[in-house]
């Protein structure tokens, strides 16, 4: 990433989003659920919940034992690589979601089958409830629906209790902050809080404990931040998770029964899943590595064929499943922007591969041509609008040139008054100067040790004096008339944060951010 904004003072949320990048979803949400599942220990040992820690601790040997086994075996059967990390989450989730069995004279087997078969089938229901390769339905959700209706066990969600919320709150905040799928959960709370508040209101319940009640004694909080919101569920667009998040929320609120089958939060669920589906990818895409080549000494592109037309729009980003031998603490799933068109016949990825390098990057690097990777989810928002032709200012630091490629290869920008401001540190990091020149976009380009870039981008050094920082007022000379584009900004977190409140300063109202937290 360029160095023009390495002086400035970090902020607390940049802070904040450098830390989370360290970590996948994935393993933000297995660390957060193991959290909490010693915080209900510790609860139930202080009298505030009273299932007995021999009885939790034995229910939580079955649920991970179960879902972690059964998840390997169904993965060597379908040959596939088991994902460790998901199946864990599952057997967290399905602790949280039955009512730890007691044992002693009041033991009951069915109980205890009920939570082995709810397990079996969540492991099940990732291959057998799939679609070329993608999983539809929630597996915890999906296998605590179906063993309710065989009458064995039910889904109690007990984790939605008022002594939870000490450690669930935070946890959701910090998972869902990571994700930003804040407003999806915000319009979830809302539309489900106000469902079931209103007919609290109406059997005479005063307005703050009606509005209490749905938060503190069930799984609103729960249900959003580690269900609701898992990533291979969900539609590709916000406008989707939205309208998504609203239609479960109606659902989780409103009671209703079709004879065998009553409302629940798990059958809510199950059917925003079903719609999540019908919108987007549908199914995983294999893809056939090709070949890879040297964009800058700290740049590779890596380009895929895909075993079928991957659905995309320009600015998306591609979830890769990278297998490697060496997976560190950001899990085996990565995200990278697309840099192809959506009608190019292969599929790009633009990665910053300087020393050191990760253990993905380095499985990246050591791909051999034919050899198969499965792309897993294509989502995003960081996407011209539709329905406006105005003028954008493109801000990239770094490898955050990389979403802005497929937009300027797709024509999109062809008609559009497009400027793209480019920062890296000398001329030699300038990714992508060929697919550049062709746009017809204005380039402009700031260099960090003051170099000249090529002839066809403009050098942002004849308007900023060396080494000055790109603040405000420096910003709006290169761009004076910033007020009145659409600001994209794209890069590490820092840099995204910085130049955010710069385009601010400058006079830009509608801004959009793509930040790369590394991988």
């Amino acid at each position: 990433m360029s160095s023009t904004t390495s002086r400035q003072r970090t902020s607390p949320v940049t802070a904040l989003d450098a830390f989370l990048g360290r970590f996948t979803m994935y393993r933000l949400v297995l660390l957060v659920l193991a959290v909490l599942t010693v915080y209900s220990l510790v609860l139930d040992v202080l009298g505030w919940l009273t299932f007995g820690v021999p009885h939790m601790l034995a229910h939580l040997a079955l649920c991970l034992g179960l879902t972690y086994g059964s998840n390997r075996i169904l993965a060597a059967l379908f040959r596939v690589r088991p994902h460790s990390e998901s199946s864990l989450i599952t057997g967290l989730l399905l602790y949280f979601l039955f009512w730890p069995t007691e044992f002693g004279p009041s033991f009951a087997p069915a109980d205890v089958a009920g939570v082995a078969l709810a397990c079996v089938l969540a492991s099940a229901s990732k291959y057998a409830l799939a679609w070329r390769g993608r999983h539809i339905f929630n597996p915890a959700a999906a296998g605590a629906f179906i063993t309710g209706l065989t009458g064995l066990n039910i889904a109690t969600w007990w984790a939605g209790t008022p002594a939870m919320l000490w450690l669930i709150v935070p946890g959701v905040l910090l998972v869902l902050y990571r994700i930003r799928k804040m407003p999806m959960a915000a319009v979830f709370i809302a539309v489900a809080t106000t469902v079931v508040a209103a007919g609290l209101l109406q059997s005479g319940m005063d307005a703050g404990a009606a509005v209490w009640q749905p938060l503190a004694q069930s799984p609103v909080l729960f249900f959003v931040g580690f269900m609701l919101t898992e990533p291979l569920t969900l539609p590709p667009r916000r406008w989707q998770q939205l309208a998504l998040a609203a239609v479960v929320g109606f659902l989780f609120a409103t009671p209703f029964n079709f004879g065998l089958v009553a409302n629940s939060p798990e059958l809510a669920l199950l059917i925003g899943n079903l719609l999540a589906f019908l919108a987007g990818q549908r199914g995983s895409v294999r893809l056939l590595f090709s070949h890879s080549r040297t964009l800058t000494p700290t740049t590779t592109e890596f380009v895929f064929r895909p075993r079928r037309p991957l659905r995309h729009e320009p600015g998306q980003y591609l979830e890769l499943d990278l297998p490697h031998a060496e997976a560190d603490g950001k899990g085996r799933r990565r995200v990278f922007s697309l840099t192809s068109p959506p009608d190019a016949p292969e599929v790009k990825i633009g990665v910053g591969t300087a020393e050191p390098a990760s253990a993905a990057k380095r499985k990246l690097l050591a791909l051999e041509p034919g050899e198969e990777l499965t792309a897993t989810t294509v989502a995003g928002d960081f996407v011209l609008p539709r329905r406006s032709n105005g003028p954008v200012l493109l801000i990239a630091a770094g490898i955050g040139i990389t979403p802005y490629l497929a937009l300027l290869s797709s024509g999109l920008t062809s008609d559009r008054d497009t400027v793209l401001l480019y920062l890296a540190r000398n001329a030699t990091e300038l990714a992508y100067a060929a697919e550049l020149e062709k746009s017809g976009a204005r380039i402009i380009a700031r260099l960090a040790d003051g170099s000249a870039p090529p002839d066809f981008i403009e050098d942002a050094g004849t308007h900023l004096a060396r080494g000055a920082r790109l603040d405000g007022p420096s910003l709006k000379r290169l761009v004076p008339d910033i007020a009145r584009r659409r600001v994209f900004i794209s890069g590490s977190p820092a840099s995204v944060g910085s130049l955010r409140r710069a385009a601010r300063q400058a006079g830009a109202r509608r801004i959009h951010v793509d930040s790369f937290a590394g991988y």
